[in-house]
């Protein structure tokens, strides 16, 4: 008998996968994010110890995503290759050397250097996330376990305001707040590196914690899904066809906007919180805490209007242009004003995040997904580069970043349209609104 959503077996065993690794996956991604964007929080220590000015700093901000961006798809080929759980395991443990290495930047060169490879060890751990959940959810599970997992970023950037506060006020050893700082945030993936190893399966069939009647109706459901992608079209897709398909690059672009704003928003934050008369290390973190709480919640309300309600594309199209209107309005106003229209942003961006990336599994076979979804990521996640090196260049030369916080206001509207034509069926949309399987060429 075929398996179905409503199938007792499969639910119980999609009810355990998310039990037993959802939870895993948020502690990694809070820990990743924070090892990614502390950054964010000691420029202005970075300036007095070492002279690296606000251009600098943006750009060696945005290093990271050029190293991210080169390594993301030979990343997840080896994931598929090595499996899961080997290849997540090498990820933290790469990245955790190289941010707790980040305690000993001299100059900008090393800098560079260090957020350039700090980018190419995490590169894979956020496509190798999603191509898991392709394999061990059913595509109508894997927007809410998305925006749980997304959930990781947003709790990730409230617990680090206020955590990098207290560790930059360490001081001994020789060494300063904000070494001591990227020791500490590096050590603990180290740590959690271990627990991976220990906890994550990379099959179905390994897993233990589900029982033999549950792994194979788990598996028979994703198999069903395959097949009806590889029903589309009978010869297994062109990797490098489906790397000039129009809609892969719409894809890469939507995902491109969306980063630009989150990385706009995030690593220039703490400098804007300090416009508004905020200077303690602790303090700031509180206050940078406050976008990111807001949008947790309001990120899953999103994801489960889309799932009850269907049209995932129109809600994320709705959730840009509310990231466009915070974004807009904060250019109007005094320092505090701004703030308020940054958290209205962080609504909008988060829930795009999250509505975003079903769309595109919902298009791609399998066999290519994880190879493909690292494009999408690497490519989009260009945007990290690209914010954090403008808004430097601007600050430095006009001090002020109106004027690209008017540049994320109109990417994300034209991001917005751009989703709204899959929305409508251009190029495609299945029922109620949700994308058909992308039909590649043959080789």
């Amino acid at each position: 008998m075929p398996i179905t959503p409503s199938t007792p077996l499969l639910a119980s065993a999609v009810s355990k996968v998310k039990r037993h690794v959802l939870p895993l996956f948020v502690i990694m991604f809070i820990v990743n994010y924070i090892d990614r964007v502390n950054v964010g929080f000691v420029r202005s220590h970075l300036e007095t110890d070492l002279g690296i000015g606000a251009a600098a700093y943006g750009l060696g901000a945005g290093l990271f995503f050029v190293g991210y961006a080169i390594f993301e798809v030979p990343s997840n080929i080896l994931l598929q290759r090595y499996g899961a759980r080997a290849w997540l395991t090498r990820i933290m443990l790469t990245w955790g050397v190289v941010a707790m290495a980040m305690a000993f930047v001299k100059s900008e060169t090393s800098f560079y250097v260090l957020r350039f490879l700090l980018g190419a060890a995490e590169a894979g751990f956020y496509p190798g996330i999603l191509w898991y959940f392709t394999r061990w959810l059913p595509a109508e599970e894997r927007g809410k376990a998305m925006a749980i997992f997304l959930s990781g970023s947003a709790i990730a950037s409230i617990i680090a305001g206020p955590i990098t506060g207290a560790l930059l006020n360490i001081e001994g050893f020789g060494l300063h707040g904000w070494q001591w700082m990227f020791l500490i945030e590096g050590a603990a993936s180290i740590v959690l590196c271990f627990f991976v190893f220990g906890l994550i399966q990379s099959h179905i069939q390994q897993a233990r914690w589900l029982s033999q009647p549950e792994r194979d109706a788990l598996e028979q459901a994703i198999e069903q899904e395959q097949r009806a992608r590889e029903a589309e079209h009978s010869a297994k897709p062109s990797l490098w066809a489906l790397l000039l398909d129009r809609q892969i690059v719409l894809f890469c672009f939507i995902f491109f906007a969306i980063a630009l704003t989150i990385y706009g928003a995030t690593f220039w934050l703490p400098s804007m919180i300090k416009q508004m008369g905020v200077q303690n290390d602790f303090q700031i973190g509180l206050y940078n805490a406050i976008p990111w709480v807001i949008s947790i919640g309001c990120m899953y309300g999103f994801a489960a209007l889309a799932q009850r309600f269907g049209h995932t594309q129109r809600w994320c199209a709705l959730a840009l242009l509310i990231a466009a209107a915070g974004m807009f309005a904060s250019t109007y106003g005094n320092p505090v004003f701004a703030f308020v229209a940054i958290c209205f942003a962080s609504v909008g961006f988060k829930a795009a995040s999250a509505l975003f990336w079903p769309i595109p599994q919902g298009y791609l076979d399998a066999r290519i997904a994880a190879a493909v979804l690292a494009l999408i990521n690497s490519l989009g996640n260009l945007g990290g580069f690209v914010a954090p090196t403008v808004f430097g260049v601007l600050e430095q030369q006009t001090g002020s970043i109106q004027g690209g916080l008017y540049g994320l206001a109109a990417t994300s509207v034209v991001a917005a349209v751009v989703v709204l034509a899959f929305a409508r069926g251009k190029p495609g949309a299945g029922k109620r609104g949700e994308p058909k399987v992308l039909a590649a060429p043959a080789r």
